[in-house]
């Protein structure tokens, strides 16, 4: 009888003693995972990796804001967030990052961010982010910025800026859509009316017009970054006028010309994507390398030959591509030769690709 009284109290013991580093092991598990709270307007900074416990401190920390359309917009904010996750990945980096919901949040996400004193970098992703760079980098001036998609206006020491010529990979998209297209008529959906996004559509038009002066290209813009419902509603229209290939330069709201193009069986075009994504209906997507963008910024810092000022990104720096990967749409060989043909003439200079509406006719007129 005490032998067996002895048994129970031991295992009850051994129970208990298992349960406790269950327990345990969980609470550490949530902790590692867990993010803060910003405390403004709902978004939540996110913590995209950290040193491990005994491991050597990390050679930087990065923080970066993303743009108002959020990861999971299949093109600006998630080509960004793939560079920084190979910046973790390859450098050992740690980062953190917050979702915006509105412009208004900006100047007090990256005065959070520099505030803190830890971070080696910041990096503000979209041309809406001017204004709140300037103001914060002021009055941070040790703190080192990175504006992405936006010339940042002024010279300062704690501020590099990189826009992308993207005319210049639209010009590629416009030649290839134009001479796979089986009605030459072609549709461009844009986010705004901006000079920004102007860029792509002088490049389209200009693309499209150089290889086939008879296509048409119409354009529309839904003024909205993260409506893809009024996204696939604008490309409706546009297919159902004719056209059977629709670009979409419209963040998240681009979204919605992937929908109409299945929906009416049609092509599309993607800005910032790869045909990988949409491989029934996309046949070349256009590239801004945010990717390596941030990531060789990044690498800069931390090898101490970090510079603020302007990078101007095209075909000729690796800043902008196109591509044809993952697509089920075939593509002839006949039309990859020109388009490969004339990226090496924008890249040798031969050909200078028009950056706005006004300067295409022009263009088009000196060929």
């Amino acid at each position: 009888m005490k032998k067996k009284t002895v048994w129970m109290i031991v295992s009850m013991i051994m129970v208990l003693a298992m349960f406790l580093a269950a327990c345990g092991g969980n609470n550490n598990q949530n902790e590692s995972n867990s993010g803060s709270n910003s405390g403004s307007g709902g978004s939540e900074q996110t913590s995209g990796g950290q040193a491990g416990s005994g491991s050597s401190e990390p050679p930087a920390k990065v923080a970066i804001v993303f743009a108002t359309g959020g990861l999971g917009d299949r093109s600006f904010n998630d080509t960004a967030y793939a560079g920084i996750e190979r910046a973790k990945n390859e450098l050992g980096i740690v980062y953190d990052y917050v979702e915006p919901q509105a412009i208004s949040e900006f100047e007090t996400f990256h005065r959070d961010f520099a505030s803190t004193g830890e971070y080696d970098l910041i990096v503000g992703i979209s041309f809406d982010q001017l204004d709140a760079i300037t103001t914060v980098s002021a009055e941070f001036p040790d703190q080192k910025f990175l504006l992405i998609d936006q010339a940042f206006e002024g010279d300062v020491d704690n501020v590099a800026s990189a826009i992308f010529k993207s005319n210049e990979s639209s010009f590629l998209a416009g030649a290839l859509a134009a001479l796979k297209s089986e009605t030459k008529k072609l549709g461009f959906l844009g986010g705004m009316d901006i000079p920004l996004i102007n860029e792509f559509l002088s490049g389209y038009i200009a693309g499209a017009k150089y290889v086939d002066p008879s296509v048409e290209v119409i354009y529309k813009y839904t003024n909205e970054w993260a409506n893809p419902n009024l996204g696939k509603e604008m490309a409706l229209s546009m297919y159902e006028s004719g056209a059977d290939v629709v670009y979409a330069a419209a963040g998240g709201s681009g979204n919605g010309v992937f929908m109409a193009a299945k929906e009416k069986g049609k092509w599309s075009i993607g800005g910032d994507m790869t045909p990988a994504q949409e491989p029934d209906n996309m046949i070349v997507g256009t590239l801004k390398r945010l990717d390596n963008t941030i990531y060789n910024n990044i690498q800069d810092v931390i090898n101490g030959t970090w510079k603020p000022g302007l990078q101007a990104l095209g075909l000729a720096d690796e800043g902008v591509d196109y591509s044809i990967d993952g697509g089920q749409i075939e593509i002839p060989q006949d039309i990859i030769n020109v388009v490969e043909d004339l990226k090496a003439k924008v890249i040798s200079g031969e050909i200078t690709v028009p950056a706005t509406l006004d300067e295409v006719d022009a263009f088009l007129a000196s060929k």
